[in-house]
């Protein structure tokens, strides 16, 4: 099977949370479930709020379904949403 892009926007649950200890999960998630890191930018939102974009291969013959509900249940994180998936190879 192939790889796709995926690129999903995580909002913490507050301004105050430290994202670099936030990527420091998500990386840790994506890549103990079959993932492959790419790139994370911080996405100003509001009032100092600032979302995670992140950047990263899967394999296609995984569900992204459970990597998003393992996502959603890390600490501090108040949603994610997928914006962009797409085959690469």
């Amino acid at each position: 099977m192939g790889i796709s892009a995926i690129k999903i926007k995580i909002m913490p649950s507050s301004p105050e949370i430290n994202l670099e200890e936030l990527q420091s999960k998500i990386k840790s998630l994506v890549e103990n479930q079959g993932g492959k890191n790419k790139e994370y930018v911080e996405e100003p939102i509001a009032f100092g709020l600032k979302a995670i974009i992140a950047f990263f291969e899967w394999p296609e013959e995984k569900e992204l379904e459970q990597l998003e509900q393992n996502l959603k249940n890390i600490e501090n994180i108040s949603s994610i949403q997928v914006i962009e998936m797409r085959k690469v190879a």
